[in-house]
């Protein structure tokens, strides 16, 4: 039997039913992601059932998204978390280390595994082939605690990409195309799975950034093959043992084919307040920008920030418009320091902030009353922001950074800026002490706040 990327790696992981698309089944995760916001509920579950120690191959909590802490609540629940990760033998990131879907796409996510994540953009983990899929705090307790997780078997969408990207027209138009043309609902029950020669041309932060979009379909996952740009993915990482090819097969059964052809991209913008209100760029131009955030899980890559230096290489943000920065990890941070874009963003009158989840998820960067926010953030519903009455574009970097020269929406082609080419680290810098390992002592005193 022919089978899909899904299928060969829900073959392995199935505990409970059949891979009979529409039908219910359970799968073992093979890994578990949590941050500090759904990890508490978690960890209280946990605590109440009785576990001693985790159930599952590894598990990694990541401290990302509740970062302001004003007052003490924040640093209360991290001292839970951090007592709570010791005691059952979870991996914990370091706060402030990078934000939980990036750093685990770096460290751990691998070609084959199925991913549990208590959040919903854990699908971004497909750009190195991981079947990952966004759940709730308890859901993801339960899969820590080794028991299955049980979902609809998905239907299978190839998404076959033809052509090669343009010149300033990045990965992030090729998810928004895709919404574009199946809406907000138009994965719900559903995996797509890239292929076609394309794919060749895209690197992994480049993959990831659309299957974490994938999310805004309704997909349960996204999922991209792993071939050799995968391989020197995980190489750069110190992690090529991680590495497997995985292909779907050539008469693979698909139930719905969707065509995109890169070259033929235009830069495409997310109109206010819905990720799939998608037009074109130019057709947007001119509209006036309050304040630009880039960064968040999708689009703060060290090419992504090398792009957005390129552009405001010897140039000054606009003084109608505050633009921010987050990089998506402590490695991003140090890798732009390192080859110069980092300077070069700041002294265009950027804002620089540390690696998390920060702006995106409405906890920091907030624009003003009734303001209008241009952002590479995967979603741009109504008050996400922190502020009710916000109204927010979705675009890609190279569009944001245009944009924030001009104080207006601008196509980033205007601009008769030089392109860049990215070529991947055969390494990149090593940070040995982002993660603390736990000390599976089940004596560990919990603190509570």
């Amino acid at each position: 039997m022919e089978l899909t990327i899904t299928e060969k790696i829900l073959s392995r992981a199935i505990v409970s039913g059949n891979l009979i698309r529409g039908s219910r089944i359970g799968i073992k995760a093979d890994q578990t992601l949590t941050h500090d916001l759904n990890g508490i509920m978690s960890y209280l579950v946990l605590e109440a059932i009785g576990l001693k120690q985790k159930k599952t191959g590894l598990a990694v909590q990541y401290i990302d998204h509740n970062m302001i802490q004003a007052d003490f609540k924040n640093a209360d629940d991290h001292n839970f978390i951090m007592d709570m990760t010791s005691r059952l033998g979870i991996i914990t990131a370091r706060s402030g280390s990078g934000i939980c879907h990036q750093l685990h796409l770096e460290h751990f996510a691998a070609p084959g595994k199925v991913l549990i994540g208590g959040d919903s953009h854990t699908v971004a983990a497909g750009g190195v082939a991981s079947f990952a899929v966004g759940v709730g705090g308890f859901d993801n307790a339960i899969a820590i605690a080794g028991e299955p997780f049980f979902m609809t078997m998905p239907h299978i969408v190839r998404v076959n990409l033809t052509g090669r990207l343009q010149p300033f027209v990045s990965a992030k138009n090729i998810i928004l195309e895709l919404l574009r043309i199946v809406s907000i609902k138009g994965g719900v029950g559903k995996v797509f799975e890239y292929g076609g020669e394309g794919v060749k041309s895209l690197n992994v932060t480049e993959r990831s950034t659309i299957t974490n979009m994938g999310a805004e379909t309704g997909a349960t996952s996204s999922l991209f093959p792993s071939d050799e740009n995968t391989r020197l993915w995980l190489k750069s990482f110190n992690r090529e043992k991680d590495y497997m090819p995985l292909y779907a097969d050539e008469n693979a059964v698909y139930d719905d084919v969707i065509e995109i052809n890169l070259s033929e991209l235009e830069p495409l913008i997310a109109l206010p307040s819905q990720p799939d209100k998608v037009i074109k760029v130019k057709d947007a131009s001119g509209i006036k920008i309050d304040q630009i955030m880039i960064g968040s899980c999708t689009n703060s890559s060290v090419q992504d920030l090398m792009s957005v230096a390129n552009i405001l290489d010897g140039e000054t943000i606009n003084k109608n418009v505050q633009l921010g920065v987050y990089p998506s990890t402590r490695t991003v941070l140090r890798e732009s320091i390192s080859n110069g874009s980092y300077d070069k963003i700041i002294s265009a009158g950027a804002r620089m902030f540390e690696p998390i989840c920060g702006g995106c998820n409405g906890c920091g960067f907030a624009p003003p009353s009734n303001g209008l926010s241009l952002r590479t953030t995967p979603r741009n519903f109504k008050g996400r922001t922190g502020t009710k009455s916000d109204s927010v574009y979705l675009a890609a970097p190279e569009t944001a950074a245009a944009s924030a020269i001009n104080g207006f929406i601008t196509d980033p082609r205007n601009l008769k800026k030089k392109p860049i080419h990215f070529i991947m680290p055969e390494k990149f810098i090593e940070d040995k002490n982002i993660f603390i390992f736990p000390e599976n002592n089940d004596r560990q005193q919990i603190r509570k706040g």
